[in-house]
């Protein structure tokens, strides 16, 4: 099971982590959030992939470079 959750954490998009680290609470609780805005509202998953295409995009935009020669 630990295997399943490291994979998951290292290739998902780590939108429930990276929103958990903004709004400073726990992980396991947006987790949860949207599982229930999924069951109960319907919105929670259409909500968790546009969220994931917009981090992606400011991943892009905005990259984390280690040198000045990566320009």
């Amino acid at each position: 099971m630990k295997r399943l959750y490291m994979f998951i954490e290292k290739y998902g998009f780590e939108v429930c982590t990276r929103l958990a680290n903004l709004l400073a609470i726990r992980i396991k609780n947006v987790r949860i959030f949207f599982i229930y805005a999924t069951f109960f509202i319907g919105v929670g998953f259409f909500l968790y992939l546009i969220l994931a295409f917009l981090l992606k995009i400011k991943d892009l935009i905005y990259q984390k470079r280690t040198s000045s020669f990566d320009l």
